[in-house]
């Protein structure tokens, strides 16, 4: 459900591509309009943003996010672990204090700015419910005339 308020509502514009709304996912953002936040708790994304009125509800996100996270920790971890072993070969206990507890920092840091992107790309590619925010957006966007697109354009 969309806010009322025309002053709320971003206008359309051809910035709205798939790269900027997952930049703005991974801010923690709303994909639509970038103002307002998508998280009301560390992982539980908005019903809708408190900016805009973009309905976020429809994300379902489920799992991928923690297997992108496990993908991107893991290619960080590894070459770290052996290269600190190739170089240094600390003792067993610094490895059982040190890699355990970066391995959980980074994946608490990741988990919100993944989950975040992965939204924001349901959103601009219109899955799981967004289909109609993707249409609407495609109609504003059809009906502004050719310069004013090219104003929008960096």
């Amino acid at each position: 459900m969309k806010a009322e308020d025309p002053a709320m509502q971003k206008p359309p514009s051809a910035e709205l591509t798939t790269a900027r709304a997952m930049q703005r996912g991974l801010l923690g953002r709303c994909p639509h309009c970038g103002r307002g936040r998508m998280f009301s708790a560390f992982l539980k994304v908005a019903d809708q943003c408190p900016a805009c009125g973009e309905a976020l509800h429809h994300h379902r996100a489920d799992d991928f996010p923690a297997y992108v996270v496990i993908f991107i920790v893991g290619h960080i971890m590894v070459p770290l672990v052996l290269s600190v072993e190739t170089h240094f070969a600390p003792a067993y206990w610094v490895h059982m204090a040190l890699w355990p507890a970066l391995t959980v920092v980074l994946t608490l840091l990741l988990l919100q700015p993944v989950k975040g992107a992965i939204v924001a790309l349901q959103w601009a590619v219109g899955m799981h419910g967004f289909e109609d925010s993707k249409r609407e957006r495609a109609m504003a966007v059809s009906r502004l005339t050719p310069a004013a697109r090219a104003d929008d354009v960096p």
